[in-house]
């Protein structure tokens, strides 16, 4: 038996179907509604929260692997407390509860901002950790501590990997998330940086996570990266899929320094989130290159889709989803 939490999120979700599709018994967490996508119907599911210790023990009873996906992705300094709770005591609940309950393995979807993704003259690889100086964030902070919590687990006998995906592209909430790079490339959204990432496709993400959950690989951590491409690229990629008018202007350091302090004034008065933050706007103007040579060669038989047949297959699948033309 399998459980996955978050089983609602962009990973969660593509996880259980990739799971199910194999014939793997699979029991997905909700909190509020049980989330509906194709093979949702196959899956188990359980109401519980990852802050609710007794309802989160039961739940992983009698499971033989977790992937440990539920987080909060929040880049507004509004949002510390809360992702403190999920993500840094969340993830100590999920590793008492697999030390509790004797699980076979735990794999934990991280991400590369608990490496200190602001290192602009060397490639960002496994062995680097999140420091002041290296991160902008305080979602990369939460995610590390939350990996000082599945290390802390294995130094008492679990059996975990811990994988740090770059920035994801699927076919999700296109309103929230990193799929809301979609809505803006269909929305024609002019602006774009000479920053640079990672990216990488859900699928993708879901087979090399199911290859280490399956193979004897135990206390590492793994970059989930695709390829190193700027934002400009990206966005003109996803525009041309959607017959779109790819971004032509230019955001500058000023512009960039400008709106987010707008977006911050705006944010007090609305109590909504703002569009940009000083930390993504810090983000996006930085050119971030990831080492991804370490997952190649432990999984030799695994490969990355080109992210250009990613880009055309996801913007179809949202295409369908949201009915555009």
């Amino acid at each position: 038996m399998v459980l996955v939490t978050g089983a609602s999120g962009l990973v969660g979700r593509h996880l259980i179907q990739a799971l199910v599709q194999k014939g793997t018994p699979v029991t997905g967490l909700y909190r509020s509604a049980i989330p509906k996508f194709d093979g949702a119907e196959k899956a188990n599911w359980i109401q519980a929260d990852i802050l609710d210790i007794v309802a989160l023990e039961d739940a992983i009873q009698g499971m033989q692997q977790v992937y440990h996906c539920a987080a909060i992705v929040s880049f507004d300094s509004k949002n510390t407390k809360q992702l403190h709770q999920t993500n840094i005591e969340g993830t100590a609940n999920v590793v008492n509860a697999c030390l509790n309950q004797g699980i076979e393995k735990l794999l934990f979807v991280s991400s590369v901002a608990a490496l200190g993704r602001i290192r602009e003259n060397e490639a960002i690889n496994e062995t680097m950790n999140w420091t002041e100086e290296t991160s902008n964030s305080a979602y990369g902070k939460s995610k590390y501590l939350a990996e000082m919590e599945v290390w802390r687990g294995i130094g008492e006998g679990l059996n975990a990997v811990i994988v740090n995906p770059v920035i994801i592209l699927g076919s999700g909430d296109w309103l929230k998330g990193s799929s809301a790079i979609f809505k803006s490339a269909y929305d024609e959204f002019p602006w774009y940086t000479e920053g640079k990432s990672g990216f990488v496709d859900v699928v993708d993400v879901v087979k090399a996570m199911v290859l280490l959950m399956e193979s004897t690989i135990n206390a590492q951590r793994f970059i989930i990266s695709a390829d190193n491409i700027g934002y400009r690229e990206i966005f003109t990629m996803i525009a041309h899929a959607f017959h779109k008018k790819p971004p032509h202007k230019k955001v500058t350091k000023l512009i960039a320094e400008i709106v987010w302090r707008i977006e911050a004034v705006k944010s007090w008065f609305t109590k909504k989130t703002p569009l940009l933050t000083k930390e993504t706007a810090n983000t996006a103007r930085a050119n971030v290159s990831f080492d991804n040579t370490k997952l190649l060669e432990q999984l030799p038989g695994f490969s990355y889709q080109p992210l250009g047949n990613s880009i055309e297959r996801i913007c179809k699948e949202l295409k369908e989803i949201h009915q555009l033309t």
